[in-house]
């Protein structure tokens, strides 16, 4: 899909965040996503969207905070293991992806190029030589249980903007 830019509304969502490296990000974080549906379904808390993972700092070398989680109805309490948040309104420059997460590196320098080229300016800040994202979100539209077959599935990448001055 080519890429866009959408106006989105603030989202509630439930997550668990995860400070790893990129070789550790596949082991580590895919678990994390179904302990967090699993947390709001014994809290009777319905899934209002996808699962998705929200990259909080991205050092590519060194590590990656990573939030994976899912949107709800409703603002939800945390606890010591899983914490609510919002998702900020505004403007994000969204492509989808379909194929295996392998290749969601490669949709994610895609997208980045393309925001360069139409002169976008990310939601970001610079700490400590890493980068903090406001939200840069993928959100995985397939169900595993559905469709097994991951060269099968659709991503959809998700970045916001900086807001207008």
């Amino acid at each position: 899909m080519e890429p866009s830019i959408v106006e989105r509304p603030a989202q509630p969502y439930a997550s668990i965040t995860v400070r790893v490296s990129m070789q550790q990000l596949g082991e580590v974080v895919p678990p994390l996503t179904g302990e967090v549906f699993s947390w709001l379904a014994e809290r009777g808390v319905a899934p209002a969207g996808p699962a998705l993972w929200k990259y909080n700092v991205i050092d590519m070398t060194g590590e990656l905070e990573i939030e994976t989680g899912v949107t709800t109805e409703t603002d939800v309490d945390g606890d010591d293991r899983v914490a609510g948040g919002i998702l900020p309104a505004g403007r994000y420059a969204v492509a989808r992806f379909h194929g295996h997460p392998d290749g969601l590196e490669r949709a994610t320098g895609e997208l980045l190029e393309w925001g360069a080229q139409q002169g976008l300016v990310w939601d970001i800040k610079l700490v400590d030589g890493a980068e903090r994202w406001v939200a840069r979100l993928e959100e995985y539209l397939d169900d595993p249980d559905e469709k097994p077959d991951m060269n099968d599935w659709d991503t959809d990448l998700a970045f916001k903007l900086a807001d207008r001055a």
